[in-house]
């Protein structure tokens, strides 16, 4: 296999229904060596988006469960994730198009397309979205890489669950404002949100493995209103 990209392969969410045209894509794009991750509703895509470093996603507008338009405005506003999305779908308004830039797609591709034309979008998009994206976060002595999802302090690694990855990259995103209580619950369970203080668990978790083992705090509660991450108390 030749990588098109001389790069590490491109990874892609691939949102689609239909199981035809998943299969067209991944024999397709697994010749150029990338790495395909595929669902078929909505709200799979949200936890796998969430959860997985994606390099671009492929959107298609209409999906059960969670609609593309719906997907991309989350991802957007609530997961504040910033990576590009091509959204697939057979509307070809210029109405239609608008409306899925405004929900944050990047780019638009109208169905039936040449597969050649998909990938030449996808490795725009890759580009473009490496060029413009921060993919270290770093907040004192600890850094967050967004591609590797490797975490450190002071040198060292630190292992943490799926939640606590995705509570700290968007406490180190927002840094150093306060994060809302309401909003790391929407990330973590949208609006199916648990009984009980489970957010307060899942902080207490990560800051035993963000600040205990160190001699100062990074993660400081706002109270009754939420979460930062800073050097100090400031």
């Amino acid at each position: 296999m030749v990588n098109v990209l001389n790069e590490a392969p491109v990874r892609v969410l691939v949102v689609e229904d239909n199981r035809d045209i998943c299969e067209n894509i991944a024999e397709y794009l697994e010749q150029h060596s990338y790495i395909l991750d595929f669902a078929y509703d909505g709200i799979s895509a949200m936890h796998l988006a969430l959860t997985n470093p994606f390099d671009v996603i492929v959107l298609d507008l209409m999906l059960p469960g969670m609609d593309g338009l719906s997907f991309c405005q989350k991802l957007r506003a609530e997961a504040h994730l910033e990576t590009p999305v091509l959204m697939l779908t057979a509307r070809d308004t210029l109405d239609d198009k608008l409306k899925g830039f405004k929900a944050g797609a990047d780019d638009y591709l109208i169905k039936p397309f040449a597969l050649q034309e998909l990938q030449a979008r996808l490795q725009a998009l890759y580009k473009r979205g490496h060029g413009r994206s921060v993919r270290l976060l770093t907040v004192g002595d600890l850094t967050m890489n967004k591609s590797t999802l490797q975490v450190h302090r002071a040198g060292q690694q630190i292992d943490l669950t799926p939640a606590g990855m995705r509570l700290l990259q968007r406490l180190m995103q927002e840094a150093p404002s306060v994060v809302p209580r309401e909003s790391l619950e929407t990330l973590l369970w949208e609006d199916e949100r648990p009984d009980g203080d489970a957010l307060r668990s899942h902080m207490y978790k990560l800051r035993q493995a963000i600040d205990r083992p160190f001699s100062s705090q990074l993660i400081h509660t706002v109270h009754r209103i939420g979460y930062r991450i800073a050097e100090g108390d400031k």
